[in-house]
């Protein structure tokens, strides 16, 4: 096996569309030797907890709504030649993304990762959910109904509230920024699909 280390933010248009063409090349590929291993890169790790309004957040980081507007359309493109559909018209928060990266990391001593953060990215882009929700979290990890006296989403597990997962979380994105990552994340190692 071949692993191939992605540094990722579930809120990250680019990423989707990047993780939807590597999903298309190793479906093509067959039987790759490719083993998956999601680590987490925050884009925003100054945003609030409870995340803030989606508008106001990207004309704030685009100089307004025709920079938003003119920032976005790469990645409306780009999502189209992809196969997928961004429904940013749902998307009404951004949310801070660590309990999503503390999840991740989780579902990966399960050998879950890729499909929770197929979850967290189609719960984001495609349904428009608040993916920095403990509720929507345990929705992702297993979307049967839960018991009435556990509303609050912490039933999938201590786990996302350890106090050591924060900088478990944060650690990777650390790394990437020390060596050069400064945009949107991206894999690490460039494994080439023939």
């Amino acid at each position: 096996m071949v692993k191939l280390d992605i540094l990722s933010d579930p809120i990250c248009p680019w990423c989707y569309i990047g993780k939807a063409n590597l999903d298309r090349a190793l479906e093509r590929a067959g039987d790759h030797p490719f083993a998956i291993e999601w680590h987490p890169f925050q884009l925003n790790p100054d945003m609030p907890a409870a995340g803030m309004d989606r508008r106001a957040y990207l004309e704030a980081k685009f100089g307004g709504k025709d920079g938003a507007v003119k920032a976005y359309a790469p990645v409306v493109e780009h999502a189209k030649k992809a196969g997928l559909t961004i429904n940013f018209e749902a998307i009404q928060t951004t949310p801070n993304t660590l309990d999503a990266h503390r999840l991740i990391h989780w579902a990966g001593l399960e050998e879950r990762q890729t499909p929770v953060v197929s979850g967290l990215f189609r719960a984001y882009f495609v349904d428009g959910r608040n993916i920095g929700d403990a509720v929507v979290l345990a929705d992702i990890t297993d979307p049967r109904p839960r018991h009435p006296f556990a509303p609050d989403g912490r039933e999938f597990g201590p786990h996302l509230y350890r106090r050591t997962t924060p900088c478990r979380a944060r650690r990777p994105a650390a790394r990437a920024l020390g060596q050069g990552h400064r945009g949107h994340p991206r894999p690490s190692g460039r494994p080439k699909l023939t």
